[in-house]
């Protein structure tokens, strides 16, 4: 777990950050929502509820880029046939997530750290995994470079819940604790460079 200062300067590196990104993202981020909305004929700004720091839900946000359905799954594989053109080139390039600077901004979130999931997942941790709880939740982080290509090796499974749930899932818990346990701003900056190039 890290230490109240160790909070303290991950906590402004994130305000320094997430301030610089908003000046130079913001442009962008709603030239995106436009072609969001005029691609999935809804408001070009997705909420859901995620777990986040101490299991309290909170409403990330994302850009767009599917279109509604009855399914209730929140597995999302390759090709989904719920996901947009311009989804899958925002999805591509993780330009889906350019909003979530504004979760970073307002405390909620972390520029890296373990995802955020829906509930069942990290609100359900026991043990010493709970540990993943203590940190806010990351746009990126080393779970989720290990596992770029997760939609992947999801559509190539007969049950991508299933696999999601008892192979992945697990991995993810793994690593995520051990980011924990060895934090540092160092890691958190190379993990940053990694995401971008």
């Amino acid at each position: 777990m890290l230490s109240q200062n160790q909070q303290i300067s991950k906590r402004l590196f994130d305000i320094v950050l997430s301030v610089l990104g908003i000046f130079f993202l913001t442009i962008p981020i709603l030239i995106l929502t436009i072609f969001a909305s005029i691609s999935t004929k809804k408001n070009g700004i997705f909420k859901q509820e995620r777990i986040g720091q101490h299991a309290k839900p909170f409403q990330i946000l994302k850009i767009r880029s599917m279109i509604e359905n009855n399914s209730s799954s929140h597995i999302t594989i390759k090709n989904d046939q719920r996901i947009t053109s311009f989804g899958k080139f925002i999805r591509k390039y993780n330009l889906d997530e350019l909003p979530q600077i504004f979760n970073v901004l307002k405390g909620e979130m972390s520029f890296v750290g373990p995802r955020p999931d829906v509930k069942g997942y990290a609100d359900l941790l026991q043990g010493n995994d709970k540990i993943i709880l203590s940190l806010k939740p990351g746009i990126t982080g080393p779970a989720t470079l290990a596992f770029q290509n997760e939609e992947e090796l999801l559509a190539k499974q007969d049950k991508p819940k299933q696999y999601n749930d008892e192979v992945l899932w697990p991995k993810k818990v793994t690593i995520n604790k051990e980011y924990i346990t060895n934090w540092s701003l160092i890691s958190d900056l190379k993990y940053i460079i990694k995401t971008l190039f």
